[in-house]
């Protein structure tokens, strides 16, 4: 294959980019070239960015699905204490925007307008001149577009993850965000997780000394789910699996690994390279059941290792195909400590060689660590969340009170566009890496060079 034909047949099958073909230009082109050519002017305004403090915040929900009547169930509290007011809700079916309305309107007395009459009513939600924050929780193929959108009219972004699906995108998000000085948050629960802020507090403490190794994964059985024609819209992700083959969705273990090495801020992703298996289990599951769709692009198994400009490694994997127990994996290798998630385990390692030893801490042990670098903002509102665990054990709650009070203080958000971003873009490039035979990819540096400033995580701040 000539080198044009082969790079417009990685383009038009990873989907990835949103360039013509005509941008290839000569035959000498690189993959490389394709992402660079992307790039937009940026200057890192938004790091530690702030506006004035917002009394109340004002708040538009798009997307009322599974997804979007949790997020909703979320605000209860911050409307109670008057930090909070849902004003207006948007959704393309009747029945779920005016069951959210029905559900609001026992905890909020002033009635949310709702919007539903066709696919571009969530426009009209964006207009609004009495809407500070957007909440976008819709398909994956409709995040920029709406934050974009959102953003030129005016109001902050909490999208969804991902917050993008084509680098293109990415580069679009941070060029708005800086230009209309707009919040833009990719709303990455895991991050907010307990025994991912216990962990991310044993790393600021100390503990794991330098870290060297991470591993991260969505291992999810979401085949049930994908294949039931009731439980996402229009089967949409489904559909995702039946045209793309990389890491789907990076952000659940890639965000806490993230904040672990100080991405963004002292260190970022230099390079990756991606694998992925065959497929077999979505199909012969879509098989037993007489599915009219029953062939799907996208391994059951992606493999994606990531280096740092430091030289941290990170492995991230993606698997919602297999049958097999819910994991994170959340591992992190340092000098002094080990951690594996699920079942969290701790090893330290031992002051002299006589007690270096291959045994995780005992329980009585682990509890004790446990106990003593619980992370602050667990300590705060542990008890309140507990009231909300229907949001995947209270780490929702803690995200939506987070994002409403920080606005509330005037204070920089903990997810910033640039993390959103980059946590983001590694599903089309590993998609891009995957297509090329796992070839290596250049990560393009989103921050323009900021990210080598060493600056403190704005969540380890108690608000």
């Amino acid at each position: 294959m000539k080198r044009k034909e082969f790079l417009q047949s990685i383009i038009g099958a990873s989907a990835f980019l949103g360039l013509p073909f005509k941008t290839l230009g000569a035959e000498n082109n690189s993959i490389q070239d394709l992402i660079n050519n992307t790039k937009r002017d940026t200057d890192g305004s938004m790091f530690g960015f702030t506006t004035d403090k917002i009394n109340k915040i004002r708040v538009g929900i798009i997307g009322l699905g599974n997804r979007g009547n949790t997020l909703l169930e979320m605000f209860q509290y911050l409307v109670e204490k008057n930090h909070a007011e849902i004003i207006a809700l948007s959704d393309i079916t009747e029945k779920k925007v005016r069951l959210a309305s029905e559900k609001l309107s026992i905890w909020q007395k002033k009635k949310a307008t709702i919007y539903h009459k066709n696919n571009n009513e969530w426009k009209k939600l964006c207009k609004r001149d009495d809407i500070d924050l957007i909440i976008i929780a819709t398909p994956w193929n409709l995040h920029a577009t709406m934050a974009l959108y959102s953003m030129e009219n005016g109001k902050h972004v909490g999208c969804e993850v991902p917050i993008a699906t084509n680098i293109e995108d990415c580069w679009k998000i941070i060029e708005t965000s800086e230009r209309t000085k707009k919040h833009c948050m990719m709303m990455e629960n895991c991050n907010y997780n307990e025994e991912e802020l216990w962990v991310l507090n044993m790393i600021q403490e100390g503990v794991f000394g330098d870290i060297t190794h991470t591993e991260g994964a969505y291992l999810h059985d979401l085949r049930a789910l994908m294949l039931d024609d009731t439980y996402y819209e229009n089967q949409w992700r489904l559909l995702e699996h039946t045209k793309r083959n990389g890491n789907l969705y990076t952000t659940h273990g890639l965000g806490p690994i993230s904040f672990y090495l100080n991405i963004g801020r002292g260190d970022t992703f230099s390079h990756l390279s991606s694998m992925s298996s065959r497929e077999l289990n979505l199909s012969n599951a879509a098989k037993q059941i007489n599915h009219p769709i029953q062939s799907y692009k996208c391994g059951d198994m992606n493999n994606t290792m990531i280096k740092t400009k430091k030289g941290k490694t990170i492995l991230l994997q993606f698997d919602v195909h297999t049958g097999r127990p819910y994991s994170r994996i959340n591992k992190l290798v340092g000098t002094k400590a080990v951690h594996d998630g699920y079942p969290s385990r701790l090893y330290i390692e031992g002051e002299e060689p006589t007690y270096w030893g291959h045994n995780w801490l005992k329980k009585e042990e682990y509890n004790k660590y446990r106990s003593k670098y619980q992370h602050p903002i667990m300590k705060k509102l542990k008890v309140i969340s507990s009231e909300f665990k229907q949001g995947h054990g209270g780490m929702d709650f803690i995200m939506i009170y987070r994002i409403i009070r920080c606005l509330n203080l005037g204070l920089p958000l903990d997810i910033n566009v640039y993390d959103s971003v980059m946590w983001s873009s590694i599903t089309p490039l590993s998609e891009l890496s995957v297509a090329a035979n796992s070839q290596s990819i250049i990560i393009p540096d989103f921050t323009a060079g900021i990210w080598e400033k060493e600056n403190p995580l704005e969540i380890m701040k108690e608000v």
